[in-house]
């Protein structure tokens, strides 16, 4: 019982500071964006492509956790796009305040959209909130199409899911229909792409995504 409640208390805390992130993004106009996935599922690669197709029309930053290393940070950093990394030392996954920290050294009167990459986790991310309007996760095919049911939360609470690695289906087992109807019937109506970092497969669908929500953000 104690253990619970020691639990309630953190995800109350960190639901506090969510809320205070969220204000201070909406009262800039920034649309944030949560993104979430396994180690390997392609999370930074489709950052890379993001921004390749994006950072000349938008105003784009991105917040990088990893457990140790500035690995990802640094790829993000050679496309020109500013990028803060927070290192959580072992810790599964961001929460508020380590966001909070860094958003404040941001210049968000100048930012229109900025991209949470979270450490690589189908748990912890999808139960903390940063102050994000949107999660969004990454499958890879590789990892089984299996996953929708044994990680049910993170595909409950993102706005949109990517499967990734489409370009390689001939060589995996996976089922794509199975693994849609899996995360459609968690979440109804959820958004689900087919994605492929290496032909460029869905890419512009999903920057189309990011910038109605982003527009949709700026006109309140």
């Amino acid at each position: 019982m104690a253990e619970i409640q020691v639990m309630k208390n953190i995800l109350g805390e960190n639901d506090r500071i969510a809320a205070e992130n969220q204000a201070m993004f909406a009262a800039k106009g920034v649309y944030v964006v949560n993104l979430m996935g396994s180690p390997g599922a392609g999370k930074t690669s489709v950052l890379e492509k993001t921004m390749e197709k994006l950072k000349d029309e938008l105003k784009m930053a991105v917040i990088e956790g990893d457990l140790f290393t500035s690995k990802d940070a640094d790829r993000i950093e050679r496309h020109g796009v500013p990028v803060i990394q927070i290192n959580t030392a072992g810790g599964c996954h961001l929460d508020a305040p380590m966001v909070q920290k860094v958003a404040q050294q941001m210049d968000l009167d100048n930012l229109d959209l900025l991209i949470v990459e979270n450490v690589g986790n189908l748990v912890c991310p999808a139960e903390f909130a940063v102050g994000e309007d949107d999660k969004a996760v990454v499958l890879s095919i590789t990892e089984g199409d299996d996953k929708p049911l044994k990680y049910p939360l993170i595909f409950k609470e993102s706005a949109i899911a990517m499967l990734n690695k489409v370009d390689i289906l001939p060589y995996c087992n996976f089922n794509m229909e199975s693994a849609k109807e899996d995360i459609t019937t968690l979440h109804p109506g959820m958004k689900v792409l087919e994605i492929s970092c290496t032909t460029g497969q869905g890419i512009d669908e999903w920057c189309d995504w990011l910038k109605k929500k982003v527009a949709e953000k700026k006109n309140g």
